[in-house]
C-alpha cells in the first residue's frame, strides 16, 4: 500500500481549529483524501511551501529511522553503501 500525501491545500480547503491542549480534529474531506482511520499514524514533513501531511505506513510503528525517508534517496544509497 502506498503512502498518500495531501500536498497542498486550495483557499476553498477545509480547515479545522486547534484547541488550548493543541488539538484538532482533521476534517472529513481530508480524512477521507488520505484514508484516514482511528489508530492510523501520521507524519508532518515541512517544507518550503508549508507542511506536508501524509498518512505513514505500519511499518512506521516497527522502524524506528522510518521518519527520516528524505535521505533515502539513489544518491544516499551509493554514498553510504560501504559503511
Amino acid at each position: 500500500m502506498g503512502v498518500r500525501c495531501l500536498t497542498f491545500l486550495r483557499m476553498s480547503a477545509p480547515f479545522s481549529r486547534v484547541s488550548s491542549k493543541s488539538q484538532t480534529v482533521i476534517p472529513k474531506a481530508v480524512r477521507e483524501k488520505l484514508g484516514l482511520h482511528p489508530g492510523d499514524i501520521l507524519r508532518y514533513r515541512f517544507k518550503a511551501e508549508g507542511v506536508v501531511i501524509e498518512r505513514a505506513s505500519s511499518e512506521a510503528d516497527d522502524d524506528p529511522f522510518a521518519v527520516f525517508s528524505e535521505w533515502a534517496s539513489e544518491a544516499d544509497e551509493k554514498a553510504y553503501r560501504g559503511l
